[in-house]
């Protein structure tokens, strides 16, 4: 490579400005993700990465990021994060890096009366940043549910209107908390659950196990939180409950932070 091309982002910058955070988003690269019983998924993550750039940098080196990822060999996974956050830092000379990563991860689903199998994916990633102030990281999660309003079985002769519900949330881990438990809590917590494959038998217990259990979404994330609670790995939370509304042009919503 020649040896006389300028270097323009690592050139003086005169407003004095720092930024929080720069680097590059949309990433797809191949990562492992650990299954609870043993096994390792390979899926597709995409990846945010970024760092902090000092006010006297004009710009930061944005292939660098992708060089580290490359590096990895395809190893990329939660045991690996806090690696890769150092590499970052100490290729880009940051004080400070950030990574979020998002993938589907695929759990083989029976359903609940005639144990017919498919594969249902679940929406999830990590975000971790580490630097000059303690190490963090959070499993994030998008779990599709069914919920079924309480005021509507109260108030009418017969049924009740349902809706798929989405539980989004943040979790920080104490500890290792696998992503198969963190989905069950939130599925417990639901008027019932998805299934990837229904026959008529399913279909009639999914019906009336929702309708045994109304949940506005205020029950929803409250029922999700206390689930949280009670788990010992977990020392911190965000919950974000939206309903798809069947007989409203809304949804309803409902946030907590713990």
């Amino acid at each position: 490579m020649p040896e006389n091309l300028p270097d323009i982002q690592a050139t003086p910058d005169l407003r004095a400005i720092p930024i929080d955070r720069v680097g590059v988003r949309g990433v797809k690269h191949p990562i492992t993700v650990r299954e609870k019983g043993g096994a390792a998924q390979r899926t597709v993550g995409i990846f945010t990465l970024t760092v902090d750039l000092p006010h006297h940098y004009k710009g930061t080196h944005m292939s660098r990021f992708i060089e580290v990822l490359g590096e990895r060999g395809g190893d990329v996974s939660a045991a690996t994060l806090p690696t890769i956050l150092e590499e970052l830092r100490g290729r880009l000379h940051a004080e400070n890096a950030h990574l979020e990563v998002r993938f589907t991860y695929f759990l083989e689903k029976a359903a609940p009366v005639t144990g017919r199998k498919g594969m249902m994916g679940y929406e999830c990633g990590f975000a971790a940043q580490g630097g000059d102030a303690e190490d963090d990281m959070a499993l994030l999660l998008t779990v599709p549910v069914t919920t079924l309003c309480p005021c509507s079985k109260e108030i009418s002769a017969s049924g009740a209107h349902n809706q798929r519900g989405y539980v989004r949330v943040r979790v920080q881990p104490e500890g290792w908390l696998w992503l198969e438990d963190a989905i069950a809590m939130i599925e417990g917590a639901a008027s019932a659950p998805l299934y990837p494959v229904l026959k008529r038998p399913d279909e009639k217990y999914v019906t009336e196990l929702a309708y045994a259990n109304p949940r506005f979404v205020e029950d929803l994330v409250r029922e999700v939180a206390l689930a949280f609670d009670a788990h010992p790995n977990v020392k911190g939370y965000e919950i974000e409950v939206e309903n798809h509304e069947s007989i409203h042009d809304h949804n309803a919503y409902a946030y907590l932070k713990r």
